[in-house]
C-alpha cells in the first residue's frame, strides 16, 4: 500500500558544501550512464523511485553509476562479499580533509598531484584515491594487508587509464603493522586518511547488520547475513575502531617527520575520550576534530600533526607553493 508522498528537501544540507551528492539521486540520469542499474530501480511505499538497500548488488551498481556519473570512472567492480562503501560519505571525507589542508595554507586548498596521501585500508573498492584525484587532483598510495583487496583496486586502476600515473597500491605484509612497510624511508606524505574497522568481533558486526536490515526493510531479520558486504578485516578487528586507532595513534609517531596530518575517521562519540589521552600522550602538536553527518548518522574525522607552525610553514614552502 502506498504511503503519502514525502516532500523531500532539495539539499542534503548536512554533508559539504562541495560534495556533488546533495541532491537526490536522478536515477533517470544514473540509468542513462549505468543501464544495469534500471532492474534495481523501484518505486518504494512512498512513491519515490529508490533501490532496495537490503540487496548488495544494488548498492554495488548504484556506486557503480555514480562513479561513472561524478568521477569518470568507465570501469568499477568488487569481488562478492567486500565493502561497497557509501559514496557520499566517503566523498565528504575528502572535501573536509582539503578544508583542513586549505586551512593550514592560507585559506588555499592544495591542488595537484604533487599532494601525497596515503589510504590506510584501501579496500577492493578503491574509493578514497578515486574521489580524491577526480575532485582535486592529489596522488594516492592505498595500503591493504588483504591481497585480493590489493587485486581489486589495482584492476580498477588498470581499467581506468587515468589513474595509472595517480595511484599506487601497497600491499601491507604485517597486519600489526599500519605505516612500517608502507611509507617508504625519506619518503614525505601530506595527510593520511582512513576508515578504521567498526565492530570488536565477527559475533557484533553481524549484530550490527541485521539491525541495519531490519531498520532498512522494516521488517524483522533474524538472519546475520553481512548483506551490505565486507570482509572480516574490513567490518572488525581485535578491539575494534577504538584498539585500531589506539595502534594507529602510537605507530604515527615513529613517522612523526613524514607526515604533514595524520587523519581517520571515528564512528563513535564514546570513542573520542581516549583518542585525545593517546594524542596528547604521543604530543601531537596539533589536533582537528571535524563533524560530518550523512542522514540520521553523525560521525567525525580526528586528525593531527607532530609539526610544529615553523615546520609546518617549511613543508608547505617546500612541497605545495
Amino acid at each position: 500500500m502506498l504511503q503519502k508522498k514525502r516532500e523531500h528537501p532539495k539539499e542534503k544540507s548536512k554533508l559539504h558544501p562541495r560534495n556533488k551528492h546533495r541532491e537526490r539521486y536522478d536515477f533517470k540520469q544514473l540509468i542513462d550512464i549505468c543501464p544495469e542499474l534500471a532492474k534495481f530501480v523501484k518505486l518504494n511505499i512512498y512513491n519515490d523511485e529508490s533501490i532496495d538497500f537490503f540487496n548488495p548488488e544494488a548498492v554495488k551498481m548504484l556506486n557503480k553509476a555514480l562513479l561513472t556519473r561524478y568521477y569518470n570512472i568507465t570501469n568499477w567492480d568488487i569481488p562478492q562479499n567486500y565493502l561497497c562503501p557509501p559514496i557520499p560519505g566517503r566523498a565528504d571525507y575528502i572535501h573536509h580533509i582539503a578544508d583542513l589542508l586549505g586551512e593550514s595554507n592560507n585559506g588555499k586548498i592544495p591542488r595537484g598531484n604533487k599532494i601525497k596521501c596515503l589510504d590506510i585500508g584501501v579496500g577492493a573498492n578503491c574509493v578514497y584515491p578515486i574521489i580524491g584525484n577526480k575532485e582535486y587532483s592529489w596522488s594516492f598510495i592505498g595500503s591493504d594487508s588483504d591481497p585480493v583487496s590489493v587485486k581489486s583496486a589495482n584492476k580498477i586502476i588498470e581499467l581506468n587509464p587515468f589513474l595509472k600515473e595517480q595511484i599506487e597500491i601497497r600491499i601491507q605484509n604485517n597486519p600489526k603493522d599500519i605505516f612500517s612497510g608502507i611509507i617508504k624511508k625519506n619518503e614525505l606524505i601530506d595527510l593520511s586518511v582512513c576508515n578504521p574497522p567498526f565492530h570488536a568481533s565477527l559475533a557484533e558486526a553481524q549484530s550490527a547488520t541485521t539491525r541495519k536490515l531490519n531498520n532498512l526493510n522494516h521488517k524483522k531479520i533474524n538472519r546475520p547475513v553481512l548483506n551490505f558486504g565486507g570482509q572480516n578485516s574490513e567490518l572488525w578487528c581485535e578491539g575494534g575502531e577504538k584498539r585500531f586507532v589506539q595502534i594507529m595513534i602510537n605507530q604515527s609517531k615513529q613517522f612523526s617527520a613524514s607526515c604533514f596530518w595524520f587523519s581517520t575517521s571515528i564512528s563513535k562519540q564514546s570513542n573520542l575520550k581516549n583518542v585525545y589521552e593517546l594524542l596528547k600522550k604521543v604530543e601531537a602538536v596539533e589536533i582537528k576534530t571535524i563533524p560530518m553527518g550523512q542522514g540520521n548518522k553523525i560521525s567525525r574525522i580526528v586528525a593531527w600533526t607532530y609539526l610544529s607552525k615553523e615546520k609546518q610553514k617549511e613543508w608547505i614552502n617546500t612541497r605545495w607553493v
